[in-house]
């Protein structure tokens, strides 16, 4: 059966070190069999799917398909926001998850099986979900985010991580949170403003999720929910070295909460402030600054279509 859907797949094929370029052949036939029409366009610079994506959605594709991981992901969902800014709104946004980290797609139960997702495609099911923006850093005029941004610790753990050129996936993620303890263990000191609530602290790490989990396996908010109007925030508080170490091994259940020095929270927009210091950030994996002095964060709901189950 021939889904009569116009499907522009965009691939970045250096995504997990260069496994989607390897994965190529197999993709095209999954959704030949799959019945899917599709064009399919590989990108060769950073950013590229965010121009390919808004232009799928101008020429009037139904649905713009990442292939790869968080990083993509953030592309194109970028690039379909751009779009729909300028009123061409049609395009639905879907994942085939072949990268490192696809926490986007555990969030929203897409199947790593890459049969199984080419399903969904041809099912064509679509579900509203929120996305969240962030305005600051190197994104003065702000950006779009569909899993979480980290803010500190997390985000030192990206960076370091995308620095590792043997491990992929978690493993990656895994040594780069212990190299980080290493080297971002003096939190600066922030203002934190949330639904009418305003503190000082030293925060190691603030997570602020749309979805579940971060870096392929650490669940900062294991009941985040893509379509509930509200972020679930992840706080550490300051601590040694010697705790940080043995409290990473809590993110791998989310069973953290349970330390009196992290809370949580839900809110549907906050800022945060450097009173002392700096903040790095990222946003699905993607770097927003490596020395921010404000980050505003909203969420936007029930902002775009996602071909799920």
């Amino acid at each position: 059966m021939i889904n009569s859907c116009r499907h522009r797949i965009i691939i970045n094929p250096s995504s997990a070190r260069g496994d989607c370029g390897r994965s190529i052949p197999l993709i095209h036939q999954r959704l030949t069999d799959a019945g899917i029409q599709f064009d399919l366009v590989e990108t060769s610079q950073a950013r590229q799917a965010v121009e390919l994506s808004a232009e799928a959605a101008r020429a009037g594709y139904d649905v713009v398909v990442a292939v790869g991981g968080d990083g993509i992901l953030n592309e194109v969902l970028n690039g379909l926001m751009l779009a729909r800014a300028e009123g061409f709104t049609q395009a639905a946004i879907g994942m085939l998850p072949v990268g490192q980290g696809n926490d986007f797609a555990f969030g929203m139960a897409i199947p790593m099986d890459l049969t199984k997702a080419c399903a969904i495609l041809a099912n064509g099911h679509r579900r509203t979900i929120d996305i969240g923006k962030v305005t600051g850093g190197d994104y003065p005029n702000g950006c779009w985010f569909g899993n979480g941004i980290g803010i500190g610790f997390d985000a030192m753990v990206v960076f370091e991580s995308a620095k590792m050129k043997r491990l992929k996936g978690f493993a990656a993620y895994a040594l780069a949170a212990l190299k980080t303890i290493f080297l971002y263990y003096k939190a600066p000191l922030v203002r934190l403003e949330f639904a009418g609530y305003s503190t000082e602290l030293r925060p190691l790490m603030i997570s602020v999720m749309n979805g579940q989990r971060m870096g392929g396996g650490f669940l900062m908010a294991p009941a985040g929910n893509m379509t509930d109007g509200l972020f679930d925030l992840c706080i550490a508080r300051q601590i040694s070295q010697l705790h940080i170490l043995a409290t990473i091994p809590l993110f791998f259940s989310g069973s953290q909460f349970s330390k009196s020095f992290i809370s949580g929270g839900r809110t549907a927009g906050l800022r945060v402030t450097a009173l002392e210091g700096t903040l790095p950030v990222q946003a699905d994996g993607e770097c927003i600054c490596l020395a921010g002095r404000q980050i505003d964060i909203e969420l936007v709901p029930q902002a775009i279509e996602l071909l799920c189950t």
